[in-house]
């Protein structure tokens, strides 16, 4: 799995992840990620190319917008990130801005 980030001009981070995202991911995604967002006002973060997502995976988002204070926005969610959110009914708490 791997992180790229850009920042956005406005306090803000774009993130893409590229690979799977999770329990075998999550533990080394969690560190990254949180490296990253330190100090950010809010995060865009692109699931585009996330193959596999499981439920070690949805909590690591979950962690992330409760530390940005619900300021995470998905977009470009590939269609595994799509059935997981449906399925266990995180959509409101995951909301995706633009699928794949």
């Amino acid at each position: 799995m791997k992180l790229t980030s850009q920042p956005d001009g406005n306090g803000g981070l774009s993130i893409h992840i590229d690979g799977d995202l999770t329990i075998y991911e999550a533990a080394e995604a969690r560190a990254s990620l949180l490296a990253l967002i330190d100090g950010v006002r809010s995060v865009e973060l692109d699931l585009a190319d996330v193959g596999d997502i499981d439920s070690a995976g949805l909590q690591l988002l979950l962690a992330t917008a409760r530390t940005l204070g619900g300021c995470l926005t998905l977009v470009h969610a590939s269609g595994a990130v799509v059935e997981a959110i449906g399925l266990l009914g995180l959509g409101p708490r995951l909301p995706i801005a633009r699928a794949a």
